[in-house]
């Protein structure tokens, strides 16, 4: 008879944390995206004065607090599953972590929470130029916070400035279950944040949100001009996000690519698992098709003969290293690797062209006069938000079986290091399997009844955020009033001091006439 104890306490727990950063990996990019907006509309009114760009980054700013409070929110469970679920991992990268995420917390959450209250509470409180350096801070912020933790993950990936030492305990080795504890140890601090994946990692996932920040803007902005409310506030909205999804869906396959160089030479397993490049030679660029591993094959596909080849290299004829150059049981899942990422670049692709069509119209003039064009826009955020996800799942399932991934043993002409085999000769001491990182001490029980508690607890998040931004999109932008202003943030705050209220309280004060 089948029982819970059955269950398989790593999958379970890879499970429980994929879908708990997955959704909580809606929000970081929707404020890093939309934080980019909030500064070019908040900039236009501090040029123009005109009211409309004083009412479309006040509707924004609403939105992205709303937001920024969701993201908070999902975020910190993640902590706890590194110590419950994890704590074999935490104890291995606990040094290089802490040090990546004290850096985020000092660094960018509290700039970026910080200057979120005069954000989002300072509009009648603090002059124009005070608003926009709050915008700029904020943004900012949220920028600086995805630099580190994509500092920690790209550790993972290709780890760098550390050794590896035995823990110790009452000055003996820490010996469990027959086996030493080990731990990374920082040595070069900036060779950890500057490791071979950090710079190119960065730029795509930068890439990736501001491309969702923008069609989510340009997702609400063409409802309205379907609708035929708010029409220039949401014309405005939508201009100015269109110019920034344009640009950055251009620089997405550019980053792209560099980005897949820098997999070729550190991962190689994880870009033969992209390609379904089963067989070390001359490699294909798949366009589409359906990998099987038991066979060896890509199903229906249909492919660049050695396009990959090209890519890589620079010709249609060098060879590629393959899955057959890893054991087994080194070799990351083929499906879920290849379908994700392929996924992910034709959703890239459709980016590009949507938003040079939607460029080419305005320049035309004729831009919000194609109403098929409009509808398409207020559902292509559903493909934003599905490109950083799998742009991730591609990521970090290519990783496995390992959860912190050795060095690629290479010789002095770059060519990889291989056994007796003829595999890949990893020293396994240098990394950490995702089976081996997993806490000893829990049951798959109790890990499935949690994952049904942060099921039905996130579900709840997710709905009050549907509701909440559902009643701020129906109730639209405020009216575009000149706004009061007060000359500084200092003086702001001497008002409040005076008042002894809070600033919510002294504008609705003011508003009164009290």
């Amino acid at each position: 008879m089948f029982t819970l104890a059955q269950f398989d306490v790593v999958w379970l727990s890879r499970l429980q944390f994929a879908l708990t950063i997955m959704f909580h990996y809606l929000f970081p990019p929707l404020t890093i995206g939309m934080g980019v907006v909030l500064v070019y509309l908040e900039g236009r009114y501090l040029r123009t004065r005109d009211p409309v760009y004083h009412a479309a980054a006040k509707f924004w700013t609403q939105i992205f607090a709303l937001n920024f409070a969701i993201g908070v929110a999902t975020g910190i469970v993640m902590e706890f599953e590194f110590g419950t679920n994890w704590a074999v991992y935490s104890r291995f990268v606990g040094d290089v972590f802490g040090s990546a995420l004290a850096a985020e917390g000092i660094f960018a959450f509290f700039l970026e929470s910080g200057f979120l209250a005069v954000l989002v509470f300072g509009w009648d409180r603090v002059g124009p130029r005070m608003h926009f350096f709050a915008a700029l801070m904020v943004a900012l912020g949220s920028v600086f916070s995805s630099v580190w933790i994509v500092v920690a993950n790209s550790w993972q990936q290709t780890p760098a400035g550390h050794h590896v030492v035995e823990m110790m305990r009452d000055g003996k080795a820490w010996i469990v279950g027959g086996m030493p504890v080990m731990r990374a140890e920082v040595v070069d601090f900036w060779a950890v944040v500057f490791n071979p994946s950090t710079l190119n990692r960065l730029t795509h996932v930068l890439i990736g949100c501001f491309i969702m920040g923008a069609f989510f803007v340009m997702s609400i902005s063409a409802w309205y001009i379907l609708r035929g409310r708010h029409t220039e506030f949401a014309r405005r909205s939508f201009n100015g996000a269109l110019l920034f999804g344009t640009i950055f869906s251009l620089a997405a396959p550019i980053s792209g690519h560099f980005n897949a160089d820098m997999v070729a030479e550190q991962q190689p397993a994880k870009l033969a698992a992209f390609e379904g490049h089963f067989k070390t030679g001359p490699g294909d660029l798949h366009l589409f098709g359906i990998p099987d591993e038991a066979s060896q094959d890509v199903h229906a596909g249909v492919a660049i003969p050695g396009g990959l080849s090209f890519l890589v290299h620079g010709d249609f004829h060098s060879p590629i290293d393959g899955l057959d150059r890893f054991k087994p049981d080194d070799r990351p899942p083929v499906g879920v690797s290849f379908l994700s990422y392929h996924l992910m670049v034709a959703l890239g692709t459709g980016f590009v062209g949507l938003t040079l069509l939607a460029t080419f119209l305005r320049w035309r003039g004729t831009l919000f006069d194609h109403r098929w064009l409009m509808w398409v826009f207020v559902f292509a955020v559903l493909g934003a938000v599905a490109a950083n996800e799998l742009g991730w799942v591609a990521a970090e399932v290519g990783r496995q079986p390992w959860i912190v991934h050795p060095p690629v043993p290479r010789d002095a002409s770059g060519q990889l290091l291989l056994d007796a085999e003829g595999h890949v000769a990893y020293d396994p001491m240098q990394g950490l399997r995702t089976r081996d990182a997993v806490s000893r001490s829990i049951k798959g029980e109790e890990v499935l009844a949690s994952i049904v508690m942060f099921g039905l607890i996130y579900g709840l998040l997710g709905a009050v955020w549907l509701y909440v931004l559902n009643h701020k999109i129906q109730h639209g932008p405020p009216p575009e009033l000149e706004p009061h202003v007060t000359e500084s943030l200092l003086d702001a705050a001497a008002a409040l001091a005076s008042h002894g209220a809070s600033l919510t309280e002294a504008h609705d004060a003011d508003a009164e006439g009290r």
